[in-house]
């Protein structure tokens, strides 16, 4: 009887080995146990490397391979010391965080792929691309939107976002070069970051977080600063903290009233919203970022988000999930999860996307070693297109991922041409890319030029679906 299960087994796992094969190929296969084994061993160097490991805890990472299936070629799992010390409790069961995190490199690398090909900020061409866009989805990025009849006054509506609603994409995919987020923990005042942070081409900051009394620590410049609801709302006093005057505000919320009175009264700063918003269902912009949200919450994900949408490289300050380093912030934050997102942005510094600069490492200077090279990740980005059955997957079509395009009348064009080159070949085709809500297959908005050789507007995935 054993011997027959056995059997079973072994046919059962040599099946499911042999449809992967078929599905993404051999080579495809390799570059994701590869990817795999490479952020093991990027993890593992961080945690012997590190005074304590990444942050606070060490950590170990290890493969997933009981009762495989197609999907465990890139899970991987990262988990804290058994006796770490838990403080952080879920707000609603009252349970404290775990010390072990599962992630799926597939998801990841599949989903930054395309954060880092697309547009983070809401524009009006963007509303207006989308079947029903004024009445399906403008009115929920108006505070009490459900008041004004859905938007079906459309004039209404754009009086209402006028100010924060450009008219085409303000900006491009690999607009800056080196970029740096700077969250509000408390460990900047552990090290001197400040002359570091104003060598970056875009400084990228979080609500109300001072500068002035604290320059030393993390730096005094700011192109970009996002905001949450509670920040957003005191708009008058954020545009304050800004001496120089150049921030450009991002709100990852509704606009109300209130709000455009203070934009139009108090500041000439350019605000924008993000593109979706901070509510549950709006975060899932994916299937993937309910993945992504879960581990690393706020707006600290939204930072990166942009950031990663327009910069070549992204550094971070600041992110150890603790208290923040002003004065009026020194109480715990009860709306993360530390551990959770400590693993989270270490799994995706191993990833290459970005570097941890941190004062609880032994040297914050030093190299991440075994980051897998952009080759690596080309090739796992790929291999988890087709596994996960992304629409477009491997394909040399620049539309090949849309579901809606649409053309730009003929006077409109985005203008790249004084930019840097690396914007200017993403651009070469003038085709600016949104992502879109609960989209099976993570298909994407797509806006062409009038004359683009291929411009049919075409919609595949609500014509089939």
């Amino acid at each position: 009887m054993k011997l027959l299960q056995l059997i079973f087994l072994l046919a059962l796992t040599t099946g499911i080995s042999a449809v992967l094969i078929y599905i993404i190929g051999v080579s495809n296969l390799q570059a994701l146990q590869f990817l795999q084994s490479r952020v093991q061993k990027c993890v593992t160097y961080i945690s012997h490397s590190n005074k304590t490991s990444f942050l606070t805890y060490k950590y170990t990472i290890h493969n997933i391979q009981k009762n495989s299936s197609t999907r465990d070629y890139s899970k991987v799992s990262i988990n804290f010391p058994k006796d770490a010390i838990l403080k952080w409790k879920d707000p609603m069961s009252g349970e404290l965080e775990g010390l072990s995190y599962e992630f799926d490199l597939c998801e990841a690398v599949a989903t930054w792929e395309q954060v880092r090909n697309s547009s983070t900020v809401l524009t009006k061409e963007y509303i207006d691309a989308l079947p029903n866009g004024w009445e399906d989805y403008a009115w929920r990025r108006i505070n009490k939107g459900i008041q004004r009849n859905r938007c079906q006054n459309k004039s209404l509506c754009v009086e209402k976002l006028s100010l924060v609603l450009p008219e085409t994409l303000p900006y491009f995919p690999r607009q800056f070069g080196r970029c740096a987020v700077i969250g509000n923990s408390g460990d900047l005042l552990k090290t001197k970051f400040g002359k570091e942070i104003d060598t970056y081409d875009a400084v990228l900051r979080e609500n109300g977080a001072p500068i002035q009394n604290y320059k030393e620590y993390v730096g005094e410049k700011s192109t970009f600063r996002l905001l949450n609801r509670g920040s957003a709302k005191a708009l008058d006093k954020v545009v304050e903290l800004d001496e120089k005057k150049q921030e450009v505000l991002l709100i990852k919320t509704t606009i109300h009233d209130i709000m455009n009175k203070i934009i139009r009264v108090c500041t000439s700063a350019l605000i924008y919203l993000s593109l979706f918003g901070s509510s549950n269902k709006q975060s899932c912009i994916l299937n993937a970022w309910c993945f992504i949200g879960s581990a690393a919450k706020g707006t600290g994900l939204k930072a990166l988000q942009f950031a990663l949408s327009t910069c070549d490289s992204v550094d971070m300050y600041g992110f150890t999930v603790d208290p923040g380093y002003w004065a009026f912030c020194k109480k715990s934050r009860q709306g993360h999860t530390p551990f959770h997102g400590r693993a989270y942005y270490q799994m995706t510094e191993c990833l290459g996307l970005i570097k941890i600069h941190s004062p609880m490492r032994a040297d914050p200077n030093r190299v991440v070693k075994w980051v897998p090279s952009r080759n690596t990740i080309r090739s796992a980005i790929i291999s988890a297109e087709k596994l996960l059955r992304i629409v477009g997957a491997g394909s040399a079509d620049p539309l090949a991922s849309c579901s809606i395009v649409k053309k730009r009348s003929k006077n409109e064009r985005a203008m790249v041409s004084r930019l840097r080159k690396p914007v200017r070949e993403h651009q070469k085709f003038s085709i600016t890319m949104y992502p879109l809500e609960h989209s099976p297959g993570h298909t994407q908005l797509c806006i062409t030029p009038a004359d683009y050789r291929n411009c049919l507007y075409v919609n595949r995935f609500f014509s089939t679906h």
